[in-house]
Protein backbone atom coordinates (compact mmCIF):
# COMPACT_ATOMS: atom_id res chain seq x y z
CA UNK A 1 0.00 0.00 0.00
CA UNK A 2 1.22 3.41 -0.92
CA UNK A 3 1.96 5.52 2.17
CA UNK A 4 1.33 9.21 2.31
CA UNK A 5 2.95 11.44 4.92
CA UNK A 6 2.18 14.85 6.31
CA UNK A 7 5.14 16.97 7.23
CA UNK A 8 5.89 16.42 10.92
CA UNK A 9 7.44 18.91 13.29
CA UNK A 10 11.02 18.37 14.32
CA UNK A 11 9.93 17.21 17.75
CA UNK A 12 7.91 14.34 16.33
CA UNK A 13 9.77 13.49 13.15
CA UNK A 14 9.31 9.84 12.34
CA UNK A 15 6.40 9.19 14.69
CA UNK A 16 3.56 7.60 12.77
CA UNK A 17 -0.02 7.48 13.91
CA UNK A 18 -2.49 5.04 12.31
CA UNK A 19 -5.73 6.42 10.97
CA UNK A 20 -8.18 3.64 11.69
CA UNK A 21 -10.78 4.76 9.21
CA UNK A 22 -8.55 4.57 6.14
CA UNK A 23 -5.76 2.25 7.20
CA UNK A 24 -3.31 4.95 6.07
CA UNK A 25 -0.50 5.98 8.42
CA UNK A 26 0.17 9.68 8.97
CA UNK A 27 2.62 11.68 10.97
CA UNK A 28 0.86 14.30 13.08
CA UNK A 29 2.12 17.75 13.87
CA UNK A 30 3.25 18.24 17.43
CA UNK A 31 0.84 19.91 19.83
CA UNK A 32 2.34 21.62 22.86
CA UNK A 33 -0.20 22.55 25.53
CA UNK A 34 0.78 24.95 28.30
CA UNK A 35 -1.16 25.06 31.54
CA UNK A 36 -0.58 27.66 34.24
CA UNK A 37 -0.88 26.66 37.90
CA UNK A 38 0.09 28.33 41.17
CA UNK A 39 1.78 25.36 42.80
CA UNK A 40 5.43 24.49 42.39
CA UNK A 41 5.10 21.67 44.92
CA UNK A 42 7.09 18.66 43.71
CA UNK A 43 4.40 16.17 44.69
CA UNK A 44 1.74 18.15 42.82
CA UNK A 45 3.89 18.47 39.71
CA UNK A 46 4.76 14.77 39.76
CA UNK A 47 1.05 13.91 39.79
CA UNK A 48 0.23 16.34 36.97
CA UNK A 49 3.09 15.01 34.86
CA UNK A 50 1.85 11.47 35.47
CA UNK A 51 -1.61 12.44 34.21
CA UNK A 52 -0.06 14.18 31.17
CA UNK A 53 1.95 11.05 30.41
CA UNK A 54 -1.23 8.98 30.50
CA UNK A 55 -2.87 11.33 28.00
CA UNK A 56 0.18 11.07 25.74
CA UNK A 57 -0.32 7.31 25.48
CA UNK A 58 -3.42 7.92 23.36
CA UNK A 59 -2.27 11.29 21.98
CA UNK A 60 1.43 10.69 21.24
CA UNK A 61 1.79 14.01 19.44
CA UNK A 62 0.59 16.03 22.46
CA UNK A 63 2.92 17.33 25.16
CA UNK A 64 1.51 19.10 28.20
CA UNK A 65 3.73 21.35 30.29
CA UNK A 66 2.76 22.93 33.60
CA UNK A 67 3.90 26.47 34.31
CA UNK A 68 3.92 27.41 38.02
CA UNK A 69 3.28 31.08 38.74
CA UNK A 70 3.61 32.39 42.33
CA UNK A 71 0.24 32.55 44.04
CA UNK A 72 0.57 36.16 45.16
CA UNK A 73 0.68 37.50 41.59
CA UNK A 74 -0.90 34.59 39.75
CA UNK A 75 -3.98 36.29 38.34
CA UNK A 76 -2.06 39.44 37.43
CA UNK A 77 0.51 37.40 35.51
CA UNK A 78 -2.17 35.32 33.80
CA UNK A 79 -4.19 38.35 32.67
CA UNK A 80 -0.98 40.01 31.48
CA UNK A 81 -0.26 36.97 29.30
CA UNK A 82 -3.81 37.11 27.92
CA UNK A 83 -3.61 40.85 27.22
CA UNK A 84 -0.24 40.33 25.50
CA UNK A 85 -1.67 37.77 23.11
CA UNK A 86 0.13 34.85 24.72
CA UNK A 87 -2.48 33.08 26.86
CA UNK A 88 -1.84 29.53 28.02
CA UNK A 89 -3.98 26.74 26.61
CA UNK A 90 -5.34 25.89 30.05
CA UNK A 91 -5.21 27.62 33.40
CA UNK A 92 -6.13 27.30 37.03
CA UNK A 93 -8.60 30.02 38.01
CA UNK A 94 -9.29 31.35 41.50
CA UNK A 95 -12.82 31.45 42.84
CA UNK A 96 -12.45 35.20 43.34
CA UNK A 97 -12.10 35.78 39.59
CA UNK A 98 -14.49 33.05 38.41
CA UNK A 99 -17.16 35.58 37.38
CA UNK A 100 -14.72 37.53 35.24
CA UNK A 101 -13.47 34.48 33.36
CA UNK A 102 -16.81 32.72 33.01
CA UNK A 103 -18.68 35.81 31.77
CA UNK A 104 -15.96 37.18 29.49
CA UNK A 105 -16.15 34.56 26.75
CA UNK A 106 -12.47 33.77 27.24
CA UNK A 107 -13.09 30.12 28.13
CA UNK A 108 -14.19 27.26 25.92
CA UNK A 109 -17.53 25.58 26.79
CA UNK A 110 -17.08 22.15 28.31
CA UNK A 111 -20.48 20.57 28.92
CA UNK A 112 -21.01 18.90 25.55
CA UNK A 113 -17.41 17.71 25.25
CA UNK A 114 -17.43 16.22 28.74
CA UNK A 115 -20.81 14.57 28.24
CA UNK A 116 -19.57 13.01 24.99
CA UNK A 117 -16.41 11.60 26.60
CA UNK A 118 -16.76 7.88 27.24
CA UNK A 119 -16.89 7.05 30.93
CA UNK A 120 -16.78 10.68 32.06
CA UNK A 121 -20.08 10.60 34.01
CA UNK A 122 -20.69 14.36 34.17
CA UNK A 123 -23.74 13.81 36.40
CA UNK A 124 -21.38 12.66 39.16
CA UNK A 125 -19.99 16.20 39.39
CA UNK A 126 -22.16 18.01 41.94
CA UNK A 127 -24.22 21.07 41.03
CA UNK A 128 -23.02 22.79 44.19
CA UNK A 129 -19.42 22.49 43.03
CA UNK A 130 -20.08 23.63 39.46
CA UNK A 131 -22.39 26.57 40.25
CA UNK A 132 -19.62 29.17 40.28
CA UNK A 133 -18.28 27.98 36.93
CA UNK A 134 -21.54 27.68 35.00
CA UNK A 135 -23.37 30.26 32.90
CA UNK A 136 -26.67 29.65 31.09
CA UNK A 137 -26.39 25.92 31.75
CA UNK A 138 -22.93 25.66 30.22
CA UNK A 139 -19.86 24.67 32.24
CA UNK A 140 -16.80 26.81 31.47
CA UNK A 141 -14.31 25.55 34.03
CA UNK A 142 -14.04 22.36 36.03
CA UNK A 143 -13.90 22.78 39.85
CA UNK A 144 -10.94 20.50 40.44
CA UNK A 145 -10.54 21.64 44.05
CA UNK A 146 -13.19 22.48 46.61
CA UNK A 147 -11.00 22.71 49.65
CA UNK A 148 -12.26 23.64 53.13
CA UNK A 149 -10.25 26.00 55.27
CA UNK A 150 -9.16 24.36 58.49
CA UNK A 151 -6.54 24.81 61.18
CA UNK A 152 -3.30 22.86 61.29
CA UNK A 153 -2.00 22.69 64.84
CA UNK A 154 1.51 22.20 66.22
CA UNK A 155 0.63 20.31 69.40
CA UNK A 156 4.25 20.38 70.60
CA UNK A 157 4.21 24.18 70.78
CA UNK A 158 0.75 24.30 72.33
CA UNK A 159 1.65 21.78 75.03
CA UNK A 160 4.97 23.48 75.78
CA UNK A 161 3.08 26.74 76.37
CA UNK A 162 0.80 25.04 78.89
CA UNK A 163 -2.25 25.64 76.70
CA UNK A 164 -5.07 23.22 75.96
CA UNK A 165 -4.78 21.41 72.63
CA UNK A 166 -7.57 22.24 70.15
CA UNK A 167 -8.56 18.56 69.95
CA UNK A 168 -9.27 18.62 73.70
CA UNK A 169 -11.20 21.87 73.37
CA UNK A 170 -13.30 20.26 70.63
CA UNK A 171 -13.99 17.23 72.81
CA UNK A 172 -15.18 19.57 75.58
CA UNK A 173 -17.34 21.66 73.26
CA UNK A 174 -15.05 24.67 73.82
CA UNK A 175 -13.45 25.16 70.40
CA UNK A 176 -14.38 28.82 69.93
CA UNK A 177 -12.53 31.78 68.47
CA UNK A 178 -11.98 33.20 71.95
CA UNK A 179 -10.25 30.02 73.06
CA UNK A 180 -8.35 29.73 69.79
CA UNK A 181 -6.97 33.26 70.19
CA UNK A 182 -6.12 32.48 73.83
CA UNK A 183 -4.17 29.39 72.76
CA UNK A 184 -2.33 31.40 70.12
CA UNK A 185 -1.51 34.13 72.64
CA UNK A 186 -0.14 31.60 75.14
CA UNK A 187 2.32 30.26 72.57
CA UNK A 188 3.32 33.72 71.34
CA UNK A 189 3.84 34.94 74.92
CA UNK A 190 6.48 32.24 75.35
CA UNK A 191 8.63 34.02 72.79
CA UNK A 192 9.77 30.88 70.98
CA UNK A 193 7.12 30.83 68.23
CA UNK A 194 4.17 32.78 66.92
CA UNK A 195 0.53 32.03 67.56
CA UNK A 196 -1.96 31.92 64.67
CA UNK A 197 -1.24 32.60 60.98
CA UNK A 198 -3.79 33.07 58.22
CA UNK A 199 -1.70 31.56 55.46
CA UNK A 200 -1.40 33.59 52.24
CA UNK A 201 -3.01 36.63 53.91
CA UNK A 202 0.18 38.67 54.46
CA UNK A 203 -1.93 41.80 55.01
CA UNK A 204 -2.73 41.89 51.31
CA UNK A 205 -5.01 38.98 50.39
CA UNK A 206 -7.76 40.25 52.69
CA UNK A 207 -10.42 37.85 51.36
CA UNK A 208 -8.65 35.02 53.19
CA UNK A 209 -9.80 36.63 56.44
CA UNK A 210 -13.24 35.27 55.51
CA UNK A 211 -12.00 32.12 57.22
CA UNK A 212 -12.38 34.11 60.46
CA UNK A 213 -15.01 36.79 59.82
CA UNK A 214 -17.57 34.30 58.50
CA UNK A 215 -17.79 33.11 62.10
CA UNK A 216 -19.35 36.49 62.88
CA UNK A 217 -21.71 36.21 59.90
CA UNK A 218 -19.82 38.97 58.12
CA UNK A 219 -19.53 39.54 54.38
CA UNK A 220 -17.71 42.20 52.35
CA UNK A 221 -20.78 43.01 50.24
CA UNK A 222 -24.47 42.29 49.92
CA UNK A 223 -25.73 39.03 48.46
CA UNK A 224 -26.33 40.65 45.08
CA UNK A 225 -22.82 42.11 45.18
CA UNK A 226 -23.95 45.71 44.67
CA UNK A 227 -23.61 47.18 48.16
CA UNK A 228 -20.57 47.41 50.44
CA UNK A 229 -21.03 45.58 53.76
CA UNK A 230 -17.71 46.37 55.44
CA UNK A 231 -19.52 48.85 57.67
CA UNK A 232 -22.19 46.36 58.77
CA UNK A 233 -22.04 45.39 62.44
CA UNK A 234 -20.85 41.76 61.92
CA UNK A 235 -17.84 42.90 59.85
CA UNK A 236 -16.95 45.73 62.24
CA UNK A 237 -17.09 43.31 65.18
CA UNK A 238 -15.07 40.61 63.39
CA UNK A 239 -12.28 42.92 62.20
CA UNK A 240 -12.15 44.66 65.57
CA UNK A 241 -11.57 41.24 67.17
CA UNK A 242 -8.88 40.38 64.62
CA UNK A 243 -7.21 43.77 65.24
CA UNK A 244 -7.17 43.07 68.99
CA UNK A 245 -5.66 39.61 68.42
CA UNK A 246 -2.84 41.16 66.38
CA UNK A 247 -1.98 44.35 68.21
CA UNK A 248 -3.35 44.03 71.76
CA UNK A 249 -2.70 40.33 72.37
CA UNK A 250 0.08 39.39 69.98
CA UNK A 251 -1.84 36.22 69.13
CA UNK A 252 -1.22 36.81 65.41
CA UNK A 253 1.99 38.07 63.79
CA UNK A 254 1.87 41.68 62.62
CA UNK A 255 2.57 43.26 59.24
CA UNK A 256 5.97 42.48 57.76
CA UNK A 257 6.44 39.28 59.78
CA UNK A 258 6.86 36.26 57.54
CA UNK A 259 6.20 33.18 59.65
CA UNK A 260 6.02 29.60 58.37
CA UNK A 261 3.90 27.18 60.36
CA UNK A 262 5.22 24.22 58.42
CA UNK A 263 8.77 25.07 59.48
CA UNK A 264 7.62 24.77 63.09
CA UNK A 265 7.47 28.50 63.75
CA UNK A 266 3.83 28.92 64.78
CA UNK A 267 1.22 27.15 66.87
CA UNK A 268 -1.55 27.18 64.28
CA UNK A 269 -2.27 28.14 60.70
CA UNK A 270 -5.52 28.55 58.80
CA UNK A 271 -5.15 27.00 55.38
CA UNK A 272 -6.49 24.26 53.13
CA UNK A 273 -5.79 20.54 53.32
CA UNK A 274 -3.72 20.57 50.13
CA UNK A 275 -1.02 22.20 52.28
CA UNK A 276 -0.61 18.93 54.17
CA UNK A 277 2.09 18.11 51.63
CA UNK A 278 4.21 20.82 53.28
CA UNK A 279 4.31 19.05 56.63
CA UNK A 280 7.92 18.19 57.51
CA UNK A 281 9.00 14.67 56.68
CA UNK A 282 12.27 14.96 58.56
CA UNK A 283 12.11 15.78 62.26
CA UNK A 284 8.30 16.21 62.19
CA UNK A 285 6.34 17.78 65.01
CA UNK A 286 3.12 16.43 66.53
CA UNK A 287 0.44 17.99 64.34
CA UNK A 288 -3.32 17.93 64.09
CA UNK A 289 -5.97 19.19 61.67
CA UNK A 290 -9.16 20.62 63.15
CA UNK A 291 -12.20 22.54 61.86
CA UNK A 292 -12.45 26.30 62.15
CA UNK A 293 -13.53 27.35 65.66
CA UNK A 294 -17.09 28.38 66.36
CA UNK A 295 -17.78 32.09 66.09
CA UNK A 296 -20.62 34.17 67.53
CA UNK A 297 -22.96 32.62 64.94
CA UNK A 298 -21.89 29.09 65.90
CA UNK A 299 -20.27 26.47 63.68
CA UNK A 300 -19.51 27.39 60.08
CA UNK A 301 -17.22 26.41 57.22
CA UNK A 302 -15.41 28.26 54.45
CA UNK A 303 -14.10 26.72 51.25
CA UNK A 304 -11.69 27.90 48.65
CA UNK A 305 -12.49 26.68 45.17
CA UNK A 306 -10.30 26.51 42.12
CA UNK A 307 -11.39 25.74 38.58
CA UNK A 308 -9.40 24.84 35.51
CA UNK A 309 -10.50 25.97 32.08
CA UNK A 310 -9.36 25.82 28.46
CA UNK A 311 -9.08 29.08 26.57
CA UNK A 312 -11.35 29.55 23.57
CA UNK A 313 -10.29 30.51 20.06
CA UNK A 314 -6.80 29.10 20.42
CA UNK A 315 -5.09 26.92 17.79
CA UNK A 316 -5.26 23.91 20.12
CA UNK A 317 -8.49 24.61 22.00
CA UNK A 318 -10.10 21.31 21.00
CA UNK A 319 -7.10 19.29 22.18
CA UNK A 320 -6.94 21.33 25.39
CA UNK A 321 -10.58 20.48 26.11
CA UNK A 322 -9.85 16.80 25.41
CA UNK A 323 -6.98 16.90 27.88
CA UNK A 324 -9.15 18.62 30.48
CA UNK A 325 -11.77 15.89 30.06
CA UNK A 326 -9.05 13.28 30.57
CA UNK A 327 -7.53 15.11 33.54
CA UNK A 328 -10.88 15.26 35.34
CA UNK A 329 -12.33 11.86 34.45
CA UNK A 330 -13.26 9.55 37.36
CA UNK A 331 -9.87 7.81 37.47
CA UNK A 332 -7.79 10.98 37.43
CA UNK A 333 -10.18 12.80 39.75
CA UNK A 334 -9.31 10.15 42.29
CA UNK A 335 -5.62 10.96 41.82
CA UNK A 336 -6.29 14.69 42.15
CA UNK A 337 -8.20 13.98 45.36
CA UNK A 338 -4.87 13.21 47.03
CA UNK A 339 -4.31 16.96 47.28
CA UNK A 340 -7.47 18.65 46.02
CA UNK A 341 -10.89 17.70 47.47
CA UNK A 342 -13.01 16.48 44.57
CA UNK A 343 -16.23 17.73 43.00
CA UNK A 344 -17.44 14.20 42.26
CA UNK A 345 -20.09 12.90 44.66
CA UNK A 346 -18.79 9.34 44.29
CA UNK A 347 -15.43 10.40 45.77
CA UNK A 348 -16.78 12.37 48.74
CA UNK A 349 -16.53 9.62 51.31
CA UNK A 350 -13.97 8.78 53.98
CA UNK A 351 -12.91 5.48 52.39
CA UNK A 352 -12.03 7.06 49.05
CA UNK A 353 -10.40 10.14 50.54
CA UNK A 354 -8.42 8.02 53.01
CA UNK A 355 -6.81 6.13 50.13
CA UNK A 356 -5.54 9.36 48.61
CA UNK A 357 -4.92 11.30 51.84
CA UNK A 358 -2.97 8.88 54.03
CA UNK A 359 -1.81 11.69 56.34
CA UNK A 360 -5.37 12.43 57.47
CA UNK A 361 -7.38 10.30 59.86
CA UNK A 362 -10.92 9.14 59.16
CA UNK A 363 -12.18 11.63 61.76
CA UNK A 364 -10.30 14.51 60.11
CA UNK A 365 -11.69 13.55 56.73
CA UNK A 366 -15.25 13.41 58.06
CA UNK A 367 -15.24 16.48 60.33
CA UNK A 368 -13.00 18.78 58.30
CA UNK A 369 -13.04 17.78 54.63
CA UNK A 370 -16.43 16.21 53.95
CA UNK A 371 -18.36 18.37 56.42
CA UNK A 372 -16.60 21.49 55.16
CA UNK A 373 -17.36 20.77 51.51
CA UNK A 374 -20.99 19.96 52.33
CA UNK A 375 -21.68 23.14 54.32
CA UNK A 376 -18.97 25.62 53.40
CA UNK A 377 -19.37 29.08 51.89
CA UNK A 378 -16.98 29.92 49.05
CA UNK A 379 -14.48 32.76 49.51
CA UNK A 380 -15.85 36.10 48.30
CA UNK A 381 -15.51 36.91 44.62
CA UNK A 382 -16.93 39.52 42.27
CA UNK A 383 -16.82 40.72 38.70
CA UNK A 384 -13.95 43.14 38.19
CA UNK A 385 -12.40 41.51 41.24
CA UNK A 386 -8.83 42.61 40.54
CA UNK A 387 -9.75 46.30 40.87
CA UNK A 388 -12.04 45.64 43.81
CA UNK A 389 -9.39 43.58 45.58
CA UNK A 390 -6.80 46.32 45.16
CA UNK A 391 -9.20 49.06 46.27
CA UNK A 392 -10.16 47.20 49.43
CA UNK A 393 -6.56 46.24 50.16
CA UNK A 394 -5.44 49.86 49.91
CA UNK A 395 -8.28 50.96 52.17
CA UNK A 396 -7.50 48.33 54.79
CA UNK A 397 -3.84 49.39 54.99
CA UNK A 398 -4.88 52.05 57.50
CA UNK A 399 -6.24 49.36 59.82
CA UNK A 400 -2.99 47.48 60.25
CA UNK A 401 -1.54 49.85 62.85
CA UNK A 402 -1.95 49.60 66.63
CA UNK A 403 -4.12 52.69 67.11
CA UNK A 404 -6.41 52.26 64.09
CA UNK A 405 -10.01 53.44 64.28
CA UNK A 406 -11.53 50.29 62.82
CA UNK A 407 -15.06 51.62 62.11
CA UNK A 408 -13.63 54.74 60.45
CA UNK A 409 -11.28 52.68 58.29
CA UNK A 410 -14.14 50.44 57.19
CA UNK A 411 -16.28 53.45 56.32
CA UNK A 412 -13.42 54.68 54.14
CA UNK A 413 -13.26 51.27 52.46
CA UNK A 414 -16.96 51.43 51.59
CA UNK A 415 -16.62 54.97 50.31
CA UNK A 416 -13.91 53.77 47.91
CA UNK A 417 -15.26 50.41 46.79
CA UNK A 418 -18.97 51.22 46.81
CA UNK A 419 -19.03 52.78 43.33
CA UNK A 420 -17.18 49.75 41.88
CA UNK A 421 -19.73 47.35 43.36
CA UNK A 422 -22.67 49.38 42.12
CA UNK A 423 -21.59 49.27 38.47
Amino acid sequence: MKLTYLKASAALAGILVPLAASGVTWAQDAVNLRMTIWSANEAHLAMFNEIAAGFKETHPNVTVTFEPIPFENYTTTLTTQIAGGNPPDLAWILETTAADFVNSGALAPLTDAFAATEGYDLEDVTEQATALWTRDGQLYAYPFSTSPFAIFVNNDLVTAAGATAPAELIANGEWTWENAFATAKAVADGGQADGLIVRDFNYQTWQNLASIWNGWGASPWSEDGKTCAFTDAPMVEALTRIHEAIFAEGAMPGPGENVDFFAGNAAMTITQISRASLLPKDDPFDWDLVPLPEGPIGAYAVVGQAGVGAFANRPNTQVAVEFLAYMTNPENSQKLAQFFPPARASLLNADTLAATNPLLSAEQLETVVIAGISTGTVLPGHTNFAQIQQTVRSGLDAMWVPDADVPAVLQSVCDSVGPLLAR
